[in-house]
């Protein structure tokens, strides 16, 4: 097959029909109320470490890097330990889109250096963009050669140049914020720029392209999960546009994407600020002595929470940390397991909630 050489951006064809700006508003209705709602939780840490962990993890599953949330939340990433490799690959993942979240709200801007440094901290490796040809993408199955990207390095450079003043300078087009997402994920999945990590990295693009326009607060859009849930349709969309121009058929699944992910974020996002007001109710009835608003952050923050977490959170000593959590524990709010060495305190309701999540 030969090689596909995607045009430079902006796009000089119409791509804000009827149907898409019909879809448009209503997935901006829905991202409205998203942001609005993470906005009512008091710690954004909260949601960032809970929900970008749930994202981490679909979008390492559409690659068939498949883990369990007992493994994710057993895992220590500040003293990195891990379940398992799989689970190591989904933190590498929250960790990139965290540390890109913090510079895209210091910075205003998405850079191609930017990229580098989130496909770096994902890969563990210095490899940059590509500089040997070679690059085609296959199908799974049958191993037949369905796209191939650009091959030269200059010709990346170039593209990737490109991309990122489309990312950055609002006066290029008047297209909305959610079309200019879909368009930038398509290019940058087109220029495949990475030997490795270019799926990822392309889905935390997105995120971070949200919130560097105003659209989101803080990178909690649930979107790997309805791509991985829609593997096939994605891929084929992916295509065709290569060989068809089918960009309304795109455009139309990836604003659907957005408004049903966010509809179901905002619902779980309710559960959560409803449960942790509970559990507050709840700690200042029965454990007035030991309730603070650090403790029930640390219970959220962390679904299996562990000594150590309390200790490092709370800065208080590791006694102290015991006795906070085996009281939760005998109230009935957390659930100690032994799992090898180590105690775990889980607290289950938020486990079911973020559990029930995956299936809706």
């Amino acid at each position: 097959m030969t090689t596909y050489m995607p045009p430079l951006l902006p796009l000089s064809i119409d791509l804000e029909t009827k149907t898409v700006l019909k879809k448009l508003a209503s997935a901006r209705g829905a991202l409205a109320e998203l942001k609005g709602a993470a906005g009512l939780v008091p710690n954004e840490s909260i949601l960032i470490n809970t929900l970008s962990l749930q994202e981490a993890k679909d979008s390492s599953a559409i690659e068939n890097i498949i883990t369990t949330h007992d493994d994710l939340y057993r895992s220590d990433a500040l003293a990195d330990r891990f379940a398992s490799l799989a689970a190591k690959e989904v933190f590498s993942y929250a960790r990139a889109m965290r540390e890109g979240f913090d510079t895209v709200r210091r910075t205003g801007l998405i850079t191609a250096n930017d990229i580098l440094a989130m496909q770096s901290t994902l890969e563990r490796n210095k490899a940059g963009f590509r500089k040997l040809p070679g690059t085609a993408l296959k199908n799974d199955k049958t191993g037949v050669v369905v796209f191939t990207p650009p091959q030269s390095h200059d010709d990346i450079l170039t593209l990737m140049t490109n991309l990122e003043t489309f990312i950055n300078d609002d006066d290029l087009t008047d297209l909305d914020p959610l079309i200019r997402m879909a368009i930038i994920h398509h290019q940058f999945e087109t220029i495949h720029p990475f030997y490795d990590g270019n799926g990822r990295t392309g889905r935390i693009l997105n995120i971070l392209y949200l919130v560097k326009q105003g659209l989101l607060t803080t990178p909690v859009l649930y979107l790997s999960r309805y791509i991985n849930q829609t593997k096939g349709e994605y891929y084929r969309l992916l295509q065709a546009v290569r060989t068809d121009g089918a960009w309304e058929e795109w455009l139309l699944y990836m604003l659907t994407g957005v408004e049903e992910t966010a509809q179901q974020t905002t619902r779980l996002v309710h559960s959560i600020r409803s449960l942790m007001q509970s559990y507050k109710v709840q700690m200042r009835e029965q454990l007035p002595r030991i309730y603070s608003q650090d403790l029930l952050n640390n219970i959220f923050g962390h679904p299996y929470s562990k000594i150590a977490f309390v200790e490092r959170d709370l800065n208080v000593s590791r006694i102290t940390a015991t006795r906070y959590l085996d009281e939760l524990t005998r109230i009935g709010m957390m659930q100690k397991l032994k799992i090898g060495r180590e105690n775990y305190y889980v607290n289950r309701e938020l486990v079911a909630l973020l559990g029930n999540a995956q299936s809706v």
